[in-house]
């Protein structure tokens, strides 16, 4: 490429970078007036967690997002022995063994490995596609996402599960995959559903019931569902303010700086809040699609389309959750939810696409009008 396609994509790094700003917004809101020390407050670490997510975010832009291609199998295995580490070695919390302890940190490998998966597909799509037929691509492809999906259920992550095959089976849909295959895409989902239910530990069992019906017990499993919808509704059209929400100020909300961070951010800052994230999540959605669209070849659009997925279902099934259309089931809202591992996953998946739209070109890749 020459030198006039190279330049940095100021309006999508802005788009992200006003997720996170708003993100700490209210995170900020949750010490106001506690008393509590500012250097341990939840504020202060995600603002250290922005920082380094900051540098490896340019770090990683600066580098050809075409290189990742020849490392796309290690990284995907790499990733596969995370989370068989943490099976051995990780810590419990909330009854799912998800994190590593290392030195100070704690590192949650599923988050890493949606990264992971993206890279490892769009290079194996991009490359299998001139030699491989697309039912034999399909089937390589599924046998490698269920190694990632088996070592989650096992934890057990039921959300981060279904988050990896949904972003297999939408990076399969946006490839140009042929109709006749969507049906057996959509079967399998309801397999992998099936399966997966028997995973499940009791108390995740009944998230899930609590969706049907919150309110035959409230102070059971519909307490989450029920205490998230009144602080939504408490918001009013401009919200509370910083640091005077109810719900979330007294603790009634639970993990109400992480599962339920979008539930607090409406209390807080209201409708009209709440609105403004919804149309900045969709502009950065939107510049996602820009950059894999302009892509200069197949694999960056996949990287592109991807991160698309795998960002529009973690917001999607978030934001679900906390209006109780969805279970519970503790995928973070990219950007605004507590965690170093999430953030620095999320900015990793953004200096890929910097580096992708460094290199644009004016021109449609050959996946766009398959099938």
């Amino acid at each position: 490429m020459g030198s006039k396609n190279v330049f940095f994509d100021s309006v999508f790094a802005f788009s992200f970078l006003f997720l996170f700003l708003l993100g700490i917004l209210v995170l900020f809101g949750f010490g106001a007036g506690t008393g509590d020390d500012f250097f341990s407050s939840i504020f202060f670490r995600q603002g250290i967690f922005g920082i380094f997510g900051g540098v490896l975010l340019v770090l990683v832009s600066l580098v050809d997002y075409r290189y990742y291609r020849s490392y796309s199998t290690p990284i995907f295995f790499f990733s596969a022995v995370l989370l068989f580490a943490v099976l051995l070695w990780g810590q419990v919390t909330r009854g799912t063994v998800g994190w590593l302890k290392i030195g100070g940190f704690q590192l949650q490998p599923v988050e890493f490995a949606k990264v992971a998966l993206v890279i490892f597909l769009a290079s194996f799509i991009s490359q299998k596609r001139a030699y491989l037929h697309e039912k034999t691509r399909l089937i390589a492809s599924a046998v490698f996402v269920l190694i990632l999906v088996f070592l989650v259920l096992l934890q057990p992550d039921f959300g981060s599960a279904m988050l990896l095959l949904g972003t297999w089976g939408g990076m399969l849909l946006l490839s140009g995959i042929r109709k006749q295959y969507v049906v057996t895409l959509f079967i399998s989902g309801i397999i992998m559903v099936v399966v997966g239910w028997s995973f499940l530990a009791p108390y995740q069992k009944d998230r899930v019931l609590a969706v049907l019906t919150p309110e035959s017990d409230a102070q059971g499993y519909g307490y989450n569902v029920i205490q998230a919808l009144v602080a939504i509704g408490s918001g009013g059209w401009f919200g509370k303010g910083i640091g005077y929400g109810s719900q979330s100020q007294l603790n009634f909300l639970p993990e109400k700086h992480t599962d339920f961070i979008f539930a607090s951010l409406v209390e807080t800052l209201g409708f009209f809040g709440g609105m403004v994230f919804l149309a900045a999540m969709l502009f950065f959605l939107y510049r996602i699609i820009v950059i894999a669209r302009r892509a200069p070849d197949d694999f960056g659009y996949l990287l592109g389309v991807g991160f698309f997925v795998m960002f529009a279902l973690q917001a999607g099934i978030n934001i679900g959750m906390n209006m109780g259309i969805f279970p519970v089931t503790g995928v973070p809202l990219p950007f605004l939810s507590y965690g170093g591992s999430s953030l620095m996953a999320s900015c990793i998946a953004c200096g890929i696409l910097l580096s992708i739209s460094r290199r644009k070109v004016l021109q449609q890749t050959s996946f766009e009008f398959d099938g």
